[in-house]
C-alpha cells in the first residue's frame, strides 16, 4: 500500500503541483447497479480515495477518487470533489474498529468498506483535522466515529504538538543560557570597572608619594 501511495501521488498529483496527504484503499459496500446490455468494461480494479492539497496558496483541497484496472500499473482520476463540498462523514460504528464509512457530497453518495480499519482510522483524523484548518464554514459533520478519530490527539496534532514544544524547549533553553552569559558578562564587567577604579587609584597615591610634601 505504501508504494501504490507515492505511486499515485507522483503520477496523479505531483504532475499538477499537488501532493498527497492520504490515501484508503477501498471496496463498494453495496455494488452499482449495471445495465444488462453494458459490455466492454475494463475487468476488475483498485479504488483508492485520496486526499490533496495544491502547492500554492490559496491551498486547495479536494477529494479524488483513484482507480487502477487490473493488469494496469498505472492509476486513473476518476471522480474528484473540493473539500467544501464534503457534507458528512460517518464512521457507522463509534464504539469499535470497524473498516466502513460513507462520504455524503453535494450530488453524490457513497458506502465504502476500507481496506482495514486503522487504514480508515487514520484517513478520518487526517481528513477531520485537514477540515478544521482550511475550512472556516461548510464543515462535514462527522458522525458515528470514535472519539480518538475527532479528538485533539490526532497525528497531525501531535506531530505539530511534538515540533512546537521542542522549539518552545530549545527557545527556552537559549533564554535562559543568555541570560546566565548576561549575568556573567554584567558581573565581569563590574570586576573589570572595580579592578580599573582600584588600579588608577594605586596609581595616583603611588604618584603623590613619590611627589612628597
Amino acid at each position: 500500500m505504501m508504494s501504490a501511495k507515492s505511486t499515485i501521488n507522483k503520477e496523479i498529483f505531483a504532475p499538477h503541483d499537488e501532493r498527497m496527504l492520504a490515501a484508503v484503499q477501498v471496496k463498494r459496500r453495496t455494488k452499482k447497479k449495471i445495465p444488462f446490455l453494458a459490455t466492454g468494461g475494463q475487468g476488475e480494479y483498485l479504488t483508492y480515495i485520496c486526499l490533496s492539497v495544491t502547492n500554492k496558496k490559496p491551498v486547495l483541497v479536494s477529494i479524488t477518487k483513484v482507480k487502477q484496472f487490473e493488469g494496469s500499473l498505472t492509476f486513473v482520476r476518476r471522480s474528484q470533489w473540493m473539500l467544501d463540498q464534503l457534507r458528512q462523514v460517518n464512521g457507522v460504528d463509534p464504539d469499535r474498529d470497524c473498516p466502513e464509512f460513507d462520504l455524503v457530497f453535494e450530488n453524490a453518495f457513497d458506502q465504502w468498506v476500507a481496506n482495514t480499519a486503522s487504514e480508515k482510522c487514520t484517513f478520518f483524523q487526517i481528513l477531520h483535522n485537514i477540515s478544521q484548518r482550511y475550512l472556516s464554514d461548510k464543515k462535514p459533520e462527522f458522525i458515528n466515529c470514535q472519539s480518538k478519530v475527532l479528538g485533539g490527539n490526532s497525528i497531525l496534532h501531535s506531530a505539530a504538538d511534538s515540533v512546537t514544544s521542542a522549539v518552545q524547549k530549545a527557545s527556552q533553553a537559549l533564554n535562559e543560557r543568555g541570560e546566565r552569559l548576561g549575568r556573567a558578562e554584567d558581573r565581569a564587567a563590574e570586576m573589570m570597572n572595580s579592578s580599573q577604579q582600584f588600579a588608577e587609584t594605586a596609581h595616583k597615591r603611588a604618584a603623590h608619594s613619590l611627589q612628597g610634601p
